[in-house]
Order: structure tokens, then C-alpha cells, then sequence
């Protein structure tokens, strides 16, 4: 009989597979390292796939390091650098040849980071290829919100956009004018996500002197489907204090926590 432990410990190792439907382009100081209509969406973890392209779509020269990558669903992988136009990008690239899963023999794993845009047909991608499993929405709302930080309400608003996306909590946005901007400094801080696009970031500054950093973000310039969160505010829920029509939330636990 398998044990509870060990149960766990496949579940961890499990991978999905399937196949993408869009061309995708990986680019490196304006050349390409892949062009495939054929890409393999694979999610190593459970949050987001990333893509995987078969080799024959690879127009780089993949050089084996020596080192190998261990994966328990997947195999040993085996680390190549890629070498384009006298450009070696070191350890950027994974193959799979043995893999348990003969689908991932013949495909490369290439490093999202080490290259320098990823094209979904002609459009950027960031971060990581957008999951067509998840789906946001974002709708008017007239929900009363609070939220405070420290016991020290920053926002209160009868207008918030509430943006749902899946297998996170709903997302409080909230117009610019409803946030004590004096107690919002900015932060250096740029994260990007596949749906919204670049947000930047404020701390909180209290009066008291405590400090809570990138706990306030907005998207200025919001990808095309997420428009009607341009030039709001969000805070991450899991470090604030939040009231909607007067019932305080729980904090909820995410990756963001």
C-alpha cells in the first residue's frame, strides 16, 4: 500500500502536457532562437505553463555542458548553453531525451529569462505564456471598501473595479482619488504579468514611521484586455486589512503571501 507520504510526493512530481495552438518566437538581441507553430504548453508547476518547442525549431546551436537537471516527472535534463551569432547564453536551454514522458524526447525547454522577448504570434508575452485555463474579468461594482494598513484606513471607496482571475482572491482596484496619496511613496519596483501588462509600485508610509514596501500597485499602460484597471489602484489583500460593506476579510493565503 502506498503511504500518505509518497502519495504527496508524486503528486509533486506530476506535469501536464498539451499542445499550444499559437506560433511562439523566442528572440535573443533581435535574432531567433525558435519559431514553432508547434508549441507544447507543459506546466511544471501548478500555477502557469511554460512553453516547451520541438527541436527541429530551434534555430540556435544548442551546446551540451555536461550538467544535467534532475526532474522527478520529467527526467534527467540535460543542460545545453545556446550559442547565436557568437552569443552564448550560459545553461539556457533544457532537453529531456530520455524522459519518462515520450513527448518531451524531442523538445527543448528554453530559459523564459535568459531570452530577450517571447512573441506569441506578433504580440510580447511576459513573465510566462498565458494559462488557457485562467480567465480574468473585471466588472463595476459598487461595493463599499476600506482597506488599512497598521489600523490606518488608506482607501475608502464606493466605486472599486473588481478584477476575478483565476485561482487568485478578487482584486480590489480602486481610482486614485479614494487612496491617501500622502502616505504613498514610490517604490523602483516593475513586476509584469501575461494578462495585465507592467505595473509599478508604491510603499505605504505611515505617520508612525513604519514602512510597508510594494504593497500598492498600479497599471498605468494595462494590456488591451485588462483596460478598465488603467490608472487604478490595487493593494495585495494578504498584507492589508480589508472591509467590504462593513464585514472585515480574512487575509488570504497565496503565492503573494
Amino acid at each position: 500500500m502506498t503511504s500518505e507520504t509518497e502519495e504527496k510526493a508524486h503528486a509533486r512530481g506530476r506535469v501536464r502536457l498539451e499542445p499550444g495552438l499559437k506560433r511562439v518566437r523566442a528572440l535573443v538581441g533581435g535574432r531567433t532562437v525558435a519559431d514553432t507553430r508547434h508549441p507544447v504548453l507543459v506546466w511544471e508547476k501548478p500555477y502557469y505553463p511554460t512553453y516547451y518547442v520541438p527541436r527541429d525549431d530551434v534555430q540556435a546551436e544548442l551546446v551540451p555542458t555536461g550538467e544535467t537537471s534532475r526532474s522527478p516527472s520529467r527526467g534527467d535534463g540535460i543542460v545545453h548553453d545556446v550559442v547565436l551569432a557568437g552569443r552564448t547564453l550560459g545553461g539556457a536551454a533544457l532537453t529531456f531525451p530520455d524522459s519518462p514522458l515520450p513527448e518531451l524526447r524531442s523538445l527543448v525547454r528554453l530559459e523564459w529569462a535568459a531570452m530577450d522577448e517571447w512573441l506569441e504570434e506578433d504580440e510580447p508575452i511576459y513573465v510566462h505564456p498565458r494559462d488557457p485555463y485562467k480567465r480574468v474579468d473585471i466588472l463595476n461594482s459598487s461595493r463599499h471598501v476600506q482597506v488599512s494598513v497598521d489600523g490606518v484606513v488608506v482607501a475608502d471607496s464606493h466605486q472599486p473595479r473588481i478584477l476575478f482571475e483565476t485561482s487568485l482572491p478578487p482584486r480590489y482596484y480602486l481610482p486614485i482619488t479614494d487612496v491617501r496619496i500622502d502616505l504613498l511613496r514610490p517604490s523602483a519596483l516593475v513586476t509584469h504579468c501575461p494578462y495585465k501588462g507592467a505595473a509599478t509600485y508604491w510603499d505605504v508610509v505611515l505617520e508612525s514611521g513604519a514602512v510597508h514596501e510594494n504593497i500598492v500597485w498600479t497599471y498605468r499602460s494595462p494590456l488591451a484586455e485588462s483596460q478598465k484597471v488603467a490608472g487604478l489602484v490595487a493593494f495585495y489583500d494578504e498584507k492589508v486589512d480589508v472591509t467590504i460593506d462593513g464585514v472585515p476579510q480574512g487575509r488570504p493565503r497565496t503565492p503573494f503571501s
